[in-house]
Parts: C-alpha cells; sequence; structure tokens
C-alpha cells in the first residue's frame, strides 16, 4: 500500500520537522533486513542523533546471531516506527538507507544517540553474552503518516 492510499483516506502526511520530533521522542521500532524471500523483522530499541542517522546496540548472544550476519550482509535496511494511541491517533515513520557496523572510535556519536532508547530489562539477565556490537543505520529516505483527531 502507498503512502497515497493513506492521505485518500484522511492521514496526513508528516514534515520533516514532525518526523525529526517523532524519532527523538521514540525509541523502539521494527529493524527490517533482507533474508532470501522472506525479509527479517525485528523489533529493536534505537537511538536518534536528530539529523541524519539512527543508532543501535546488538546484544550478542551464542555463538552466532542471524541479526548480526544479516545486518553485515545487508547494503541497506528498512526501520519502521510507530505510535498508536487509538484508531483514530497514531503515527507511522518508515526510513529507509544503509546500515553498517559503528567503529569502536565512533562509540561517543552512538552512546549520545541512544540516550532517548527505550531498553527492556529482560537482556539484564540473559546469559550468556558474547558482547555488544553498534551499528548505524544512515538516513536516505524517510516517510512519516498520521492520523489525528
Amino acid at each position: 500500500m502507498s503512502t497515497e492510499y493513506f492521505q485518500e483516506s484522511s492521514a496526513d502526511s508528516i514534515s520533516d520537522d514532525q518526523i525529526r520530533e517523532f524519532l527523538i521522542e521514540q525509541g523502539v521500532g521494527i529493524l527490517v533486513l533482507p533474508d532470501e524471500e522472506i525479509p527479517y523483522a525485528v523489533p529493536m530499541s534505537f537511538g536518534y542523533d536528530g539529523d541524519s542517522a539512527l543508532y543501535f546496540l546488538f546484544l550478542l548472544f551464542g555463538a552466532e546471531s542471524h541479526k548480526e550476519t544479516l545486518t553485515d550482509g545487508a547494503q541497506g535496511a528498512r526501520f519502521v516506527v510507530y505510535s498508536a494511541q487509538s484508531m483514530s491517533d497514531w503515527q507511522s515513520v518508515s526510513l529507509t538507507g544503509p546500515i553498517s557496523a559503528v567503529p569502536e572510535d565512533e562509540w561517543d556519536e552512538l552512546q549520545a544517540a541512544m540516550q532517548n532508547a527505550w531498553h527492556p530489562d529482560l537482556f539484564s539477565s540473559a546469559s550468556p553474552m558474547r558482547g555488544v556490537q553498534g551499528y548505524r543505520l544512515q538516513i536516505e529516505e524517510w516517510t512519516g503518516v498520521q492520523h489525528r483527531k
């Protein structure tokens, strides 16, 4: 379904400034990565730098991580952030761009952006954790729609 369909159904486009504000307010969304026949979608906490990038921390468990393998092999990804208060009060933003690991010397940027990320506490007790890897989605395109009554 295209954005035009939603606009015809009384949904409104969201301006770039509204998208920036929305991303700053939110802290969780859905990361979608290419995976052969069926895309791989996973809920993720994210940080937003207020400009052109989203940041993620992958907590790595076990010998291999499907999410890590797909991300390292992906040329691009999609990230969807939404908030639905009711059937007549919702917002949705879709972002696309290349995704790549953040080098250790750039972790200050990642940590600053992650201040608004939502972090579930279930991971603090999970084991065995093999490490943490930071990733950046460089935003090339974004679109947003909303319906507010």
